[in-house]
């Protein structure tokens, strides 16, 4: 694993092409280097007069326990994807029907019946799964940018700041981040989520450009862009994990 420095998080990035943010807390209080995973991610807290070096080496130690416990919480997924199998996804907050289609240009679509629709040349086999997965995490990254495009162009102007960039990828434990150039990261699991959901994640970072903090400021701003914050946050707790397991068996092998 790497480890690398962004505003109050940690990143690693891991073996397998993710990564895992870990949310880093001086505590006046704290005797010791803690490492701690919930449901709402990861963090480590220590005392104030803790050098950065020793923070970077603590969590390179327990780089390993840290992903398995992040795993740990993803006990309820459903069986992988298999190649020319119907199943079940969801997607933007609704259940899809997945389904094979034999064709020559590779590609996915929502046909007229509603049916997310993965064409690949024949035969579905094992070797095929690979493409298969290649094209639905574009076509879950196109979702997720066309929905963010739109929420830009409405909060951007009223907020008065702007992103320099965004990025959608799989995040491990957290939702959004925003680093100290300006950009936002989005987990492109939220392209899974109801609009609502994916919304108020947007939202939230927006206003990291004007506060770095969750300070009340921080949270009276959110409230002003979007006062329903707090039901779509719950669900996010509710079926956060669900959400994220159900990404990883539609584009992990």
């Amino acid at each position: 694993m790497t480890l690398a420095a962004q505003n109050d998080y940690l990143e690693l990035a891991t073996d397998d092409g993710e990564t895992i943010k870990v949310l880093r807390a001086a505590h006046p209080r704290a005797r010791r280097l803690r490492l701690t995973v919930t449901s709402g991610g990861a963090r480590v807290s220590y005392p104030p007069s803790t050098h950065p070096a020793q923070v970077f080496a603590f969590l390179r130690k327990h780089a390993n326990w840290l992903e398995r416990k992040l795993d740990e919480l993803h006990i309820e997924e459903a069986p992988p994807i298999e190649a020319g199998r119907p199943t079940l996804v969801p997607l933007r907050g609704e259940t899809k029907r997945l389904v094979w289609r034999d064709g020559a240009f590779p590609h996915v679509e929502l046909d007229a019946e509603d049916r997310l629709v993965l064409t690949l040349p024949k035969p579905h086999n094992k070797r095929t799964l690979t493409a298969a997965r290649s094209l639905l995490h574009s076509f879950l990254q196109a979702q997720i940018r066309r929905d963010v495009s739109r929420l830009l162009a409405r909060y951007v102007p009223e907020l008065g700041r702007a992103p320099t960039g965004v990025r959608v990828k799989p995040l491990k434990s957290l939702w959004g981040s925003l680093d100290t150039r300006d950009a936002v990261t989005l987990d492109l699991a939220l392209a899974l989520a109801p609009p609502d959901v994916l919304k108020y994640v947007v939202i939230h970072e927006l206003c990291h450009l004007r506060y770095r903090d969750h300070s009340p400021r921080f949270w009276a701003q959110v409230g002003a862009l979007y006062p329903d914050w707090k039901e779509q946050r719950d669900w996010l707790k509710v079926h956060g994990h669900a959400l994220k397991a159900e990404l990883a068996r539609l584009i992990r092998s």
